[in-house]
């Protein structure tokens, strides 16, 4: 079932399904931050973290996923691993001269839709560049509104 919805996330990420996140979230999604204690409850706030984390990453768009050069890495899923209803897709890339290394835990229902999102990232000065690009992301898409 996992491996339909992974497909349409790769989709979504390299801007190529229609639905959006709308088609792929479930309207109780909980999401897990790498920078945030509590987890987000619900479909809106799950996806303006993944809006804000796309703004601010980039997405599988930006670039060709076999470039590599240490300077610049553009996002990138590097490996995947799906068992059941659950997938681990590790992503890479740098930002602000800092790499960065994380892995993206999805789990869907019996439907295909995702009902939890958790994200992982390390080393810790990109977690710290992270909570600050994203701050400032959420706080310019609440501005927008």
């Amino acid at each position: 079932m996992i491996e339909k919805t992974i497909q349409n996330w790769h989709d979504h990420m390299r801007g190529n399904y229609e639905p959006g996140l709308d088609g792929l979230i479930h309207d109780d999604c909980v999401f897990y931050s790498p920078v945030v204690f509590t987890p987000q409850k619900g479909k809106e706030i799950t996806m303006m973290y993944l809006n804000a984390a796309g703004a601010t990453l980039g997405n599988a768009a930006d670039g060709d996923p076999k470039e590599r050069d240490e300077n610049h890495i553009p996002f990138r899923y590097i490996k995947e691993v799906v068992a059941g209803n659950t997938a681990m897709l590790e992503f890479e890339r740098t930002s602000g001269g800092k790499y960065m290394n994380g892995i993206d835990i999805i789990t869907c229902d019996d439907e295909g839709k995702i009902i939890e999102f958790k994200v992982m990232i390390r080393p810790l000065q990109a977690v710290n560049l992270l909570h600050k690009q994203m701050g400032a992301m959420l706080e310019k898409m609440s501005d927008g509104k």
